[in-house]
């Protein structure tokens, strides 16, 4: 199968241009929690998922973590490729979060054929507009919500995209997620609790009224 049509733009390059992918892209396996990419000269080249879900995240010098985004099936992470865009100066981490299959587009072929194509570059541009769209987000979420508005965004948005209320995911997890202590995600937690919005076990937690939390998102 070539996954190379998953990319948007492989319809409007040349012939040339999409022979030369085809022959240069690969099919990589990763494992749970297996790393992609560690920081800017670690240049893999461009992924694009096939299956699983990957997280791009950034570590702080005291070693927190704060999720930047994260990719399903037939995303593109560009950051992977760090070395073909100049202008990125920052370190982001890629990894697994379900065992996951990609394809990998090597940066200098992806680069050759970007410097020549019109649509390749435009799509790249468009990829690269959004994820830094997603950076904004996240920075407006950072500074301006409260906490209990942003665990219970997340937590909303994880039921939608394991499509179950149980939650297979420990307190530390949600705070490398959210750029937040553990001990800090306890807190609240508990407080949603107490509040009747959730229910914790060991290692679970369970969305008992999304109405309400979904008001205090809107608060």
């Amino acid at each position: 199968m070539n996954y190379l049509t998953y990319l948007p733009v492989f319809d409007k390059l040349t012939k040339s241009e999409q022979d030369t992918l085809i022959n240069s892209a690969f099919v990589r396996k990763f494992t749970k929690s297996e790393i992609l990419h560690n920081d800017s000269n670690d240049c893999m080249g461009l992924v694009l998922v096939l299956s699983g879900q990957i997280r791009a995240f950034t570590i702080s010098n005291d070693g927190r973590e704060i999720t930047i985004y994260r990719l399903f099936e037939r995303d593109i992470c560009l950051f992977s490729a760090s070395c073909i865009i100049n202008s990125i100066q920052f370190d982001i981490a890629i990894t697994a979060e379900k065992d996951s299959k990609v394809l990998v587009i090597p940066s200098e072929v992806y680069k050759s054929i970007m410097e020549v194509s019109a649509p390749l570059a435009n799509y790249t541009n468009e990829v690269m507009a959004s994820r830094f769209s997603d950076v904004m987000w996240l920075i407006d979420q950072i500074m301006w919500k409260s906490f209990d508005k942003r665990l219970a965004d997340f937590l909303l948005n994880e039921a939608n995209i394991e499509e179950s209320n149980t939650l297979k995911i420990t307190h530390e997890i949600i705070g490398k997620h959210l750029g937040n202590p553990r001990e800090v995600v306890t807190r609240m937690l508990k407080y949603f609790v107490n509040e009747g919005l959730i229910s914790l076990s060991r290692g679970t937690i369970e969305i008992i009224d999304k109405y309400r939390l979904e008001k205090i998102i809107a608060q």
